[in-house]
């Protein structure tokens, strides 16, 4: 794997190219350091740095960058510069298609000291043993850069196969809950098409007087009058009588 690490400034911008891979001793390739003037303008310093580290990208055609996140100081001025540089190096590995991850100072000095509170000297000395070195890088901020460069190997390897699990993980889980919403949603539209097709109960609307006598007549049947209820015969005399 050939990593292209950036330790980010406006004034000095480390950069440090090393191959590699986890576990096993890496090899340099080059380290440069790029210079802006502090009486230029911030436009102009921004401008130098982002085609110095694009035309690094394209000559040394690393598979990642790996550049330094980062964190709050009291210098406010320093920090404002800092995280501007930091904002075109991530630029100029996004550009090129790369993948880009960022690290702490403490996980730099961690990953190549095994302490994360090491000195610049100490960081310095692991690098030129590390890489095999017969002295050490010069600036510090290329030595930054190296050791960016020499973590992201050791540890990049790792964390991109975590995050590539996890990846795979969400969608193996995504693409069994979508199966799960078709096998559901499918099982609801043949519940509502069987329900369409099955013929419907339907009750026989209720037959007129007319209809029921004929019925009756077609089956034999003579339909009985009741007789009228007699008249009583007191109220017969009372209604016929003649009134004296």
């Amino acid at each position: 794997m050939r990593v292209l690490g950036i330790d980010p400034g406006l004034t000095r911008c480390g950069v440090g190219v090393v191959e590699g891979v986890p576990g096993r001793q890496c090899k340099l390739v080059a380290y440069y350091v790029v210079y802006t003037d502090a009486d230029d303008d911030i436009g102009l310093r921004l401008l130098h740095l982002d085609k110095s580290l694009a035309e690094l990208v394209a000559e040394h055609k690393p598979e990642s960058v790996a550049v330094e996140r980062v964190f709050s100081q009291h210098n406010t001025r320093t920090v404002m510069g800092t995280a501007q540089a930091s904002a075109v190096a991530i630029l100029a590995g996004s550009r090129a298609g790369l993948p880009v991850q960022t690290y702490t100072p403490s996980e730099v000095k961690a990953a190549v000291t095994g302490s994360g509170t090491a000195g610049k000297a100490q960081v310095t000395a692991m690098v030129t043993r590390l890489l095999g070195l017969s002295e050490p890088p010069r600036p510090a901020d290329a030595a930054d850069a190296l050791a960016l460069a020499i973590c992201h190997i050791w540890r990049g390897g790792t964390r991109a196969r975590i995050q590539a699990a996890a990846a795979r993980q969400a969608a193996a889980v995504a693409s069994a809950r979508k199966a799960a919403s078709t096998r559901q949603a499918a099982a609801v539209a043949a519940a509502r098409q069987a329900a369409a097709a099955r013929p419907e109960a339907r009750q026989a609307p209720a037959a007129s007087p007319a209809r029921r006598a004929v019925a009756a007549k077609s089956a034999g049947k003579t339909s009985v009058t009741a007789p009228a209820s007699p008249v009583p015969a007191a109220e017969a005399a009372n209604n016929g009588g003649t009134r004296q």
